[in-house]
């Protein structure tokens, strides 16, 4: 039986968009024979035409007008690799949902935005919006999500969804290098972007996890989320946590809790013997708890051109079957609108890092700001530096609320005794 064919429009052509045009040139026939159906690309669009790419752009393949794609009836597919969450990206794939062309994105942020809306476009349309490159490259945790996992009840998402801040905080540790030594190296290496920003501040970890956020628990996007990045982490707290028994690692959580959900992204210390302590450079691991597969584990690389089109194509793949599926699972009729809440009412122990003048006086004075807030201390260190005049206090606690551990560390902020901005770094002891 001879094979279908659906034309295909690449809009972005960097270096992800460069690598998914010559795989599927290369690789089309083969896609055919899986899919039944031959993946033809029929028309790419970039702001450069004259761009160095190492290969030859057809003149009848270019687009000079991107949006041209969303009203030719020579385009069944549209993969939008432009990024960012508004301008011409979120301009594409509106109209072309709007005008009935299948989508696939590596976008995040578009999908974090703006993704309940486009939902809504593409199920009106009965055409699909595949997101897989979106979240953790190579790693396939929607798909698994949205089928291999259709049985199971999710109550707990979370992982290393961002290989840029794991490679910097694993060289950190293992390369005994500063937080910004490390960067430059990530950037020669093309492991950080020129503006890594979104990286370290924990924003890319919190588009991915809404999105999964929002599968795992069939509900509506959500912005109610806690997010801290890894830009204050230094030396001494990765040899702290060596210390005691832990690793620092850059994770996301989503969790649904008595029908409540709560979204956090944040520096976590891990004990050294857990599984995603073992999880190193570049790599993401996502790991879904529910019932009744119980707790299921995705690793692999996050980030780059092979894997960001190892997803794009699973993606070309399932439309190019005829598969027509809700974007987050479920119809927009049936995902929930649940109550998601900030994390200040949430128990966790913490590791908490003072450095303070070394006179009379400053222990006591810490410890009762300790009591009066009802922290308990589960175990204490002072470091004396030697030839400096002060110390690091290091306080491990135990469960506490949230609400209560930030104060205290505002509170202490403000003593003169103080010479650096404290530390707060929640501790994960599954």
């Amino acid at each position: 039986m001879k094979s279908k064919r659906k034309n295909i429009a690449i809009i972005g052509m960097g270096n992800i968009g460069s690598y998914l045009y010559k795989y599927l040139n290369k690789n089309r026939n083969i896609l055919s024979k899986k899919n039944n159906c031959f993946p033809f690309v029929k028309f790419i669009s970039a702001k450069n035409i004259r761009k160095k790419r190492g290969f030859s752009i057809p003149k009848n393949k270019w687009l000079n007008n991107y949006l041209e794609a969303t009203i030719s009836k020579d385009v069944d597919i549209i993969v939008e690799l432009i990024g960012g969450s508004e301008g011409p990206a979120k301009k594409l794939v509106f109209n072309a949902l709007k005008n009935r062309k299948h989508v696939v994105t590596a976008n995040k942020a578009l999908i974090a935005k703006y993704g309940d809306e486009l939902s809504k476009i593409a199920e009106k349309n009965n055409v699909n919006l595949e997101f897989e490159a979106a979240v953790c490259g190579g790693v396939p945790i929607i798909r698994s999500l949205k089928e291999g996992l259709i049985a199971n009840k999710i109550h707990r998402v979370f992982g290393i969804l961002n290989g840029t801040s794991n490679y910097i905080l694993t060289s950190m540790d293992k390369q005994n290098k500063s937080l910004k030594t490390v960067l430059e190296n990530a950037k020669k290496l093309g492991y950080a972007e020129s503006n890594p920003s979104s990286d370290l501040n924990g924003e890319d970890v919190s588009s991915k996890l809404k999105i999964l956020s929002s599968l795992c628990f069939n509900a509506f996007l959500n912005d109610n989320i806690h997010v801290e990045g890894i830009n204050s982490i230094d030396k001494n707290d990765i040899d702290n946590a060596n210390k005691l028994g832990y690793k620092i690692k850059l994770l996301g959580y989503a969790e649904l809790i008595n029908n409540i959900i709560y979204q956090r992204v944040h520096p976590t210390l891990i004990k050294k013997s857990s599984y995603v302590a073992s999880i190193d450079g570049v790599l993401n691991a996502v790991i879904a708890d529910g019932h009744p597969v119980g707790r299921s584990i995705i690793q692999g690389e996050g980030a780059g051109p092979p894997a960001t089109t190892s997803a794009l194509v699973s993606d070309i793949s399932s439309i190019l079957r005829g598969n027509i599926k809700f974007p987050f699972s479920i119809s927009n009729k049936e995902r929930k609108k649940l109550k998601f809440k900030n994390i200040s009412e949430r128990l966790f122990s913490a590791y908490l890092r003072f450095d303070v003048l070394d006179k009379p006086g400053v222990l006591s004075n810490i410890t009762n700001i300790f009591s009066k807030n009802k922290v308990s201390i589960k175990r204490l260190i002072q470091n004396p530096i030697i030839n400096k005049n002060y110390s690091s206090i290091i306080i491990i606690t135990h469960a506490s609320k949230d609400k209560f551990l930030n104060k205290i560390i505002k509170m202490i902020n403000k003593k003169p005794y103080v010479i650096k901005k404290s530390k707060l770094i929640r501790i994960d002891e599954n």
